[in-house]
C-alpha cells in the first residue's frame, strides 16, 4: 500500500493541517471565480505545500490517506481546498460516511452553497446523518454585487440558489453558518449580517 508521501507525489496535497482541523482538498473545480480567492494568491495553505492537484483522488485513495493520519489529533474533518467540495458530492459523502463510522471526528463542509445548481437536483437531504456542519460563503449583500465579486458561471441566479441552500440545509444538518470576506464595504458587511440573521444562522467575517 502506498504511503501518504507517495500519494502526495502522484496527486498533490489532499490532506492538510489548518488550525485544529484536518482538511480534505478533493477537487480544484469550482463554478465561481471569486476576486478574493486565496488560490489566486498562494499555492500553499496550512501544512500543504500546494493545494493544486495533479488529479482528483479516488474515494479509496482518500480513505487510505486518512488511515495513515493520527486522526485523534483533530476535532473535525473539513472538506475545503482549492475547489468547491460539492463538485464531488457523492464522493464527499462516501468519504464522510467512512469518517463518521470509524472515527469520533465531526465533519464540516465549507461551501459556496451552489450544490443544487452544480448537481442539478436538491442536495440538502443527502447530507442528513453524515455532515455535522456546513459553512456557506455569503460574500455579498445582493445578487448584483455577488455576481460582480464571485463571477459564478450560473449568473445572478446563483445568489438566490445559495440563500435557498442555506435555508434548506438547516433541516438536515445540525450546525449551519454563513461567512463573508472582509474586503467588502462596511455597509455591505452589515447587510450580510442581517441576511444571515434573517436565515437564523451564525455569521462571521473571515
Amino acid at each position: 500500500m502506498a504511503d501518504y508521501e507517495d500519494y502526495k507525489e502522484e496527486i498533490g496535497d489532499v490532506l492538510y493541517d489548518y488550525g485544529r482541523g484536518l482538511y480534505a482538498n478533493i477537487t480544484n473545480r469550482c463554478p465561481c471565480r471569486c476576486e478574493f480567492c486565496i488560490r489566486d494568491m498562494t499555492d500553499s495553505l496550512g501544512s500543504a505545500d500546494s493545494l493544486w492537484l495533479k488529479r482528483e483522488p479516488t474515494v479509496e485513495e482518500v480513505i487510505a490517506m486518512l488511515k495513515e493520519w493520527d486522526l485523534n489529533a483533530y476535532e473535525e474533518l473539513v472538506f475545503c481546498g482549492y475547489g468547491e467540495p460539492t463538485e464531488r458530492l457523492d464522493d464527499l459523502l462516501a468519504i464522510a460516511s467512512y469518517v463518521k463510522e470509524n472515527t469520533d471526528l465531526s465533519v464540516r463542509i465549507n461551501t459556496n452553497g451552489l450544490s443544487d445548481l452544480i448537481n442539478g437536483k436538491e442536495t440538502c437531504p443527502m447530507l442528513e446523518g453524515i455532515i455535522d456542519s456546513v459553512s456557506v460563503s455569503l460574500n455579498q449583500s445582493d445578487a448584483e454585487k455577488y455576481t460582480e465579486l464571485c463571477h459564478p458561471k450560473f449568473g445572478p441566479a446563483a445568489y438566490d440558489a445559495m440563500l435557498k441552500f442555506t435555508k434548506d440545509v438547516q433541516r438536515y444538518v445540525p450546525h449551519v453558518a454563513m461567512s463573508i470576506v472582509g474586503v467588502i464595504p462596511v455597509e455591505d458587511i452589515e447587510k450580510c449580517r442581517e441576511i444571515a440573521a434573517g436565515l437564523g444562522v451564525p455569521f462571521r467575517v473571515r
